[in-house]
């Protein structure tokens, strides 16, 4: 008899359990089907050590920052990007984030580099404006060829078609594309290089990375970077990897570095 008792407990408990764990089953179900934010918090008040409690707790998180990030693209400022990296510092779209800063960082150079910039070339021999170094160049040149016009038979027409010549060459792969901007470590930079040249390999055959370190106030930010690339070149990958979602930059020559 009281074997009979504790065989009919085993079975009762055994009953409940499988009874709960079914109801715990569908609820998560349910809660998967609406997959809200608050779905997904009434589930974790239910069941607060349940078995698909981490789950939960993951999920709720994943929509939170996919929210804040629509949030920071509708935006589209620095200061909404920054504040969204300040608040998910190793999330999903937080690379993403970081290269739109830069992105907002390369637009603006131009304009604020652009009157600096013939003084620069004169002063330093700067590569990164070649047409207004050619310029300058050859208005000093402009003179002695109208002044000496017997010396006509050594020419500097020569050497100024040549100057040409050569800048051209060199600004036909001057370009670059950044295709991440990595805080962790330039590791993390390496391993990004690997999956994209995994998944794109004939679109990024040929081209040699490099991890580019920025220190700011912040700390080090480790951009990755192809560069020796056409400008056509250059858009023509980016615009692939946009189409897939993927972030790319293009960097012009003067903001190489």
């Amino acid at each position: 008899m009281v074997i009979n008792k504790v065989v009919f407990g085993m079975v009762v408990a055994l009953l409940i359990g499988t009874s709960g764990c079914s109801r715990q089953q569908s609820d998560w179900e349910k809660t998967r089907a609406t997959n809200t934010t608050d779905s997904y918090e009434l589930f974790l008040k239910k069941y607060p050590s349940g078995e698909f409690t981490a789950q939960a707790q993951a999920r709720v998180k994943e929509l939170y920052e996919e929210r804040d990030w629509q949030k920071a693209r509708d935006a589209d400022t620095p200061d909404a990007y920054q504040a969204f990296i300040k608040q998910y510092p190793e999330g999903k779209w937080t690379e993403e984030a970081r290269i739109r800063v830069e992105n907002f960082t390369l637009a603006q150079a131009p304009s604020g580099s652009g009157a600096a910039a013939p003084a620069g070339a004169e002063a330093t021999g700067a590569p990164g404006s070649p047409a207004t170094g050619e310029a300058t160049t050859e208005k000093p040149q402009a003179p002695p060829a109208a002044v000496t016009p017997p010396a006509a038979s050594r020419p500097a027409t020569p050497a100024v078609a040549a100057k040409p010549t050569a800048a051209s060459s060199k600004a036909a792969g001057s370009y670059g594309i950044q295709l991440g901007a990595f805080k962790s470590s330039a590791g993390a930079a390496h391993e990004r290089w690997a999956r994209l040249e995994k998944e794109n390999p004939k679109l990024l055959a040929g081209l040699n990375p490099k991890v580019s370190p920025k220190k700011s106030a912040s700390g080090t930010l480790y951009r990755l970077q192809a560069v020796g690339l056409t400008e056509k070149h250059a858009r023509a990958i980016c615009n692939s990897l946009k189409a897939k979602s993927q972030a790319c930059v293009i960097v012009p020559p003067a903001h190489r570095h």
